[in-house]
């Protein structure tokens, strides 16, 4: 049997996740797209859902909402061993909060990563050094609902700063569902075309502008792309992926450039859904090794 034979089916509900990981011969799996937010910020997010608001633009129901304890012990069942509380702002003023609480979070909650965000705002530069003192280990950037120009000059010292850290940065810059502000591949190239060492993952694998973030990866080593809500049921609220492009998505991951996402808690779906879309590639177990645990883990991607 080839090292390439495909010996894993997806698991078809959350109950068999774990089953899933553990044939792999996996310890768990890595998701480097979940949120967890302040109280009241998360209810105001789903809120936004619930209304499907301009930068959702059709039903969106939450499948997880459930408390902060509720949702840490699904995630501990299905075996999610190292997570990442993703939060961001969509205002000035807000991100520093945001890096507070999240940091916080991570010191008190056993297998999540120390994350934190920021926007372009006056400071932006001291409350970032600040955060990687504390020991953030990955940073959300969310230009769809920040709205904002990544190549903002107030933001050049910060991407160096990242850069230069190693530290990774996941970065929503696809245009989907909405486009909005300064989405798209061309906007976050120029600032990788200026800090090429910066250490990017594209969340959503950059949808709907796959080809342009694909093209990211072929110029920079160190952008990745995550899996969140790709090939799912729900994926073509943000864009179908194009058969052209899955030669390249088999070599990526298999390369380790392709990390597990899900958005959890925000969506509409069970969670063993994304696993089970990526297990359907047909890719093989090698491949799904390194996606939902070996890429993650060899980029330093650790819980606390």
């Amino acid at each position: 049997m080839s090292e390439s034979s495909i010996l894993t089916s997806g698991p078809g509900n959350d109950g068999e996740v774990p089953a899933f990981w553990q044939t792999l011969g996996l310890p768990g799996l890595i998701d480097v797209h979940v949120h967890f937010m302040p109280p009241r910020l998360l209810a105001r997010v789903w809120e936004y859902f619930d209304a499907a608001g301009p930068l959702i633009g059709r039903d969106w129901p939450i499948r997880y909402r459930w408390s902060d304890e509720e949702r840490l012990a699904h995630l501990s069942a299905l075996g999610v061993r190292t997570f990442t509380s993703l939060a961001y702002p969509h205002k000035p003023g807000m991100a520093q909060t945001l890096n507070t609480w999240t940091l916080d979070f991570a010191r008190r909650t056993t297998g999540c990563v120390p994350t934190a965000t920021l926007f372009p705002e006056p400071g932006v530069s001291a409350y970032v050094r600040y955060a990687l003192e504390e020991g953030a280990q990955v940073f959300k950037v969310h230009l769809q609902v920040g709205g904002f120009d990544p190549r903002e000059e107030v933001l050049d010292p910060v991407w160096g700063m990242l850069a230069e850290a190693g530290t990774p940065v996941v970065v929503h810059a696809g245009s989907g569902p909405v486009a909005n502000g300064f989405t798209g591949p061309g906007p976050f190239g120029e600032v990788l075309a200026r800090h090429p060492r910066l250490t990017a993952v594209i969340a959503h694998l950059g949808a709907p502008e796959y080809d342009g973030f694909f093209a990211l990866t072929d110029r920079h080593e160190r952008v990745y792309l995550d899996t969140t809500m790709a090939f799912t049921g729900f994926s073509g609220t943000l864009g179908i992926f194009p058969d052209r492009l899955l030669p390249q998505l088999r070599d990526l991951g298999l390369a380790g450039r392709i990390l597990l996402g899900s958005d959890f808690p925000n969506i509409p779906y069970q969670y063993a859904e994304q696993l089970s879309a990526l297990a359907d590639l047909g890719f093989g177990d090698p491949w799904l090794r390194e996606v939902c645990w070996q890429a993650a883990a060899r980029l330093g991607i650790t819980g606390s």
